[in-house]
């Protein structure tokens, strides 16, 4: 078994698989050298003489530059590494468009709603307009959980603290993420639980929402009702009679979106989780299918790639604005943009925004980027999207099921218990964490470094996530974890 990894030819850094201990071996285009410090699992080691000021290369790209002289066998990382990126950027279309060949069909046993829509859960939501009505929302679902019956498969209200006290885009995007999650096909049944005087009071939000099904979405306005409680129970019961009547069919691929997202990474990440993720993406997009990657500011740094990969030059302009508008975002409010990676992330051997931005882009795999989306929009085109969010892993997943994901795919090198409103799947980058928190991790990547092949491991996910979407459900869906939250941007009243 491989012990270190050195990832592209090019590279004159390698990854430590395991612990590696002072004193050991390695080899690097034909010269042995001999590790000259302690190099935990993740971490980087140098192959060659590193000169201070000279470019870091791992993945086959710069991930930042030297501090100072490094010897070979020495640990790389934030002690001698620094980011090499700049601010906002000038970038040229270079396209590197290369489609994934057309492979069989493939099925999923989902839900077919009304409006033609396909499904992979047929849930009852609350959604509250208001953070004031919340703990009603929250009582509703705990007294409403005798409707989990039948192909009900779960009652769960959605607390947020938005809606009210919020001004321009801040406000539309607060309307824009409920109305889309409100449309959201893996609910068979929604309400919708009002305050009355709230600023994105329900008569407001239906104009967001647009036409809908009287049987599928009930309204409840908290002040004008004697016994809120009661009153939301029996609607509650309505849109069970309703959504009870559903049953799983077979439904095709082309109709399945998924999300991908990752958090808590780790010098793995890229190595054995994210690009398995990348690989199930273009089989997916080969089947007719659609993915959508997030977390813009986790691009910087590799965005090049991206753009290089949009099918369109219009479609390149929309990746550099979505670039260079997060950026804006973090100068107009006096931040720095590469203040990333996070303390967990260096912990587990990420220097540079750089060293992870290459490890989170694997997880788009080589498909052409077929379209770009605002925050709050709703995916269009089939195939692999961007979508403009932060980060932040309850945001980034929202945004995600906002957009149309039936399921998120999370990979994590730390772990992490959260949901989302829709399935989430935890895959893990070693196999420490796996066995670890197995009440948290849903899928093992980890194994990738011990023998087999990213193929042979990326057809064994396929087949899983295909069981998440015929209804095998999820670790944080037994713990019955459902989050959600949305993006401030904006002052509050």
């Amino acid at each position: 078994m491989k012990t270190y990894l050195q990832i592209h030819p090019g590279d004159n850094v390698a990854v430590a698989l395991e612990p590696l201990s002072a004193g050991t071996p390695a080899e690097a285009g034909g010269t042995t050298l001999v590790l000259a410090e302690d190099i935990p699992q993740g971490h980087k080691f140098s192959l060659c003489p590193i000169a201070a000021g000279e470019q870091i290369i791992k993945y086959g790209y710069p991930i930042g530059i030297a501090k100072e002289d490094i010897r070979p066998g020495s640990h790389v990382h934030i002690h001698n590494l620094k980011t090499g990126l700049g601010d906002l950027l000038t970038y040229t279309y270079q396209p590197q468009v290369c489609a994934p060949a057309p492979t069989e069909e493939r099925f999923f046993q989902g839900y077919r709603r009304a409006d033609g829509k396909a499904a992979v859960r047929n849930e009852l939501w609350i959604i509250p307009t208001v953070g004031c009505v919340n703990n009603i929302a929250t009582a509703v679902e705990r007294k409403a959980q005798y409707l989990v019956s039948g192909t009900v498969e779960a009652v769960a209200a959605f607390p947020h603290p938005y809606g009210c006290s919020q001004m321009g885009d801040d406000q539309e995007h607060t309307r824009q993420i409920l109305a889309d999650l409100i449309s959201h096909p893996n609910a068979g049944g929604v309400l919708v639980l009002g305050l009355g005087c709230e600023n994105s009071h329900i008569d407001v939000l239906k104009e967001y929402i647009g036409a809908y099904d009287p049987n599928r979405v009930k309204f409840l306005v908290c002040q004008e009702s004697d016994d809120e409680i009661s009153d939301a129970l029996a609607l509650l019961e309505e849109l069970a009679a309703y959504a009870g009547q559903f049953r799983r069919e077979p439904i095709s691929c082309r109709e399945l979106i998924v999300g991908m997202k990752c958090g808590g990474s780790d010098g793995l990440s890229g190595i054995t989780a994210n690009p398995t993720v990348g690989a199930f993406s273009d089989l997916l997009i080969s089947k007719g299918g659609t993915t959508i990657l997030t977390e813009v500011p986790e691009m910087f740094g590799a965005e090049t790639q991206l753009m290089n990969r949009c099918e369109t030059e219009e479609l390149f302009e929309q990746t550099v604005d979505l670039i260079n508008d997060f950026k804006e975002y973090f100068t107009s409010h006096g931040q720095t943009i590469y203040e990333n990676p996070s303390p967990g992330n260096k912990k587990g051997g990420i220097s540079t925004l750089e060293d992870k931005s290459m490890g989170c882009t694997q997880k788009s795999g080589t498909a052409p980027v077929r379209g770009v989306l605002s925050y709050g929009e709703r995916v269009k085109e089939k195939g692999l999207n961007l979508l403009s969010a932060p980060g932040n892993d309850l945001v980034a997943s929202t945004a995600l099921a906002a957009a149309g994901a039936h399921i998120v795919l999370f990979t994590t090198g730390r772990g992490t218990p959260f949901a989302s409103p829709v399935p989430t799947v935890k895959i893990s980058t070693n196999n420490r964490l796996y066995h670890k928190k197995q009440n948290w991790i849903d899928f093992n990547c980890g194994t990738l470094v011990e023998g087999g092949t990213l193929t042979e491991l990326r057809d064994r996910f396929f087949d899983y996530v295909i069981s998440v979407a015929s209804g095998e459900p999820v670790k944080s869906e037994k713990a019955g974890f459902h989050d959600m939250a949305i993006f401030k941007q904006g002052v509050t009243l």
